[in-house]
């Protein structure tokens, strides 16, 4: 097993970020994640070109922690024990569970939800909570749950319902604290809410699952991926966001990139490419 970072914090304008690696999973079938209905040879041929294995990839589970100085915040939560990672590398912040004054959930899928309970009791005792108003009644009311979703309906109902009466439901648009702003990103799952981070100069965006691969999703963002709930959706909202992201050159933290799941798009005519960060924000 090889040994990695699983923490990478800088500062960011008047902001204080960090990248956390929750876990990795290996997972076989590149094409049938990310490429219904494309001819093999096509998915083995943009793998081969970009160096990957074509029948394996990895998949990490990066969740976001700002501290703006006064408010501790956290996007998503992992998967949860016993596989999450997630609150030692909160310890290596030297930030405690009980100190995370707000929690935000982009969507709500196992591996963002997984980690706000723990036996039976919120993990983050003291935070509120900001859920999308359109994902969050979706998932309540439970009508058009996909097959595949009707056991992460029910852990929703078990970790996300009860938090309602400390919640605070937002739409696109909606500022939860200065330079901190809610964009559409629905498609992958129902409501999902992508975050815009401004501080001083400084812009972030933490997309979460508008890409899921950082080699087919943004060099194929038309691709169906078999986990996007409504596929269409899901590559309308990829080329949107991929298309601003490229113009607006702005840092994305993305929650299955590589990790530390940071980089920036550069637009490749009709496409996309992934640029990792390297040292731009040690600087």
């Amino acid at each position: 097993m090889p040994l990695r970072p699983s923490v990478y914090a800088f500062d960011f304008g008047g902001f204080r970020i960090a990248t956390l690696l929750d876990a990795t999973d290996i997972r076989g079938g590149l094409a049938e994640s990310f490429a219904l209905g494309e001819p093999e040879d096509r998915v083995r041929a943009l793998a081969v070109a970009n160096f990957i294995d074509p029948d394996r990839f990895e998949h990490p589970f990066i969740p976001v922690f700002v501290d703006t100085g006064k408010v501790k915040l956290l996007f998503d939560t992992g998967l949860g024990e016993p596989e999450s990672a997630l609150l030692h590398g909160l310890s290596q912040l030297g930030v405690a569970a009980e100190e995370i004054d707000i929690v935000v959930l982009t969507h709500g899928h196992p591996d963002h939800i997984g980690g706000l309970m723990t036996d039976g009791a919120p993990t983050f005792s003291r935070a509120r909570y900001v859920f999308g108003a359109a994902a969050f009644e979706f998932w309540r009311r439970g009508e058009n749950v996909r097959a595949a979703r009707r056991a992460n309906r029910e852990l929703f109902l078990r970790n996300c319902a009860p938090l309602a009466d400390r919640a605070t439901f937002v739409n696109p648009g909606d500022e939860i604290l200065p330079g901190i702003t809610a964009v559409d990103a629905a498609g992958h799952s129902p409501g999902l809410l992508a975050w815009r981070i401004e501080s001083a100069d400084r812009r972030l965006l933490i997309w979460s699952d508008t890409c899921l691969h950082y080699i087919v999703s943004l060099q194929r963002p038309d691709w169906r991926a078999n986990v996007d709930d409504d596929k269409e959706e899901a590559a309308r909202a990829r080329r949107r966001l991929l298309t601003s992201a490229a113009e607006e050159r702005v840092v994305i933290a993305g929650y299955h990139m590589p990790f530390p799941g940071l980089g920036f798009v550069e637009r490749t005519g009709d496409t996309f490419r992934w640029v990792p960060v390297s040292y731009q924000l040690n600087l």
